[in-house]
């Protein structure tokens, strides 16, 4: 299952760095590819707006 960002995602960047997998792509509001996620969850331990969440 892979994590996604909900609509509170403020395109900060954080979670960018923190991704191992280069699984998050930047927008008005930032998208994770579901076939690159591993579930590793580090996006939403950084996210500081806790926009990131398990599908």
């Amino acid at each position: 299952m892979a994590y996604v960002i909900n609509d509170d995602c403020t395109a900060c960047g954080t979670c960018i760095d923190e991704c191992p997998v280069e699984a998050i792509s930047e927008g008005d509001i930032y998208k994770i590819d579901p076939d690159e996620c591993t579930d590793c969850g580090a996006c939403a331990d950084v996210c500081p707006v806790e926009a990131i969440h398990p599908e």
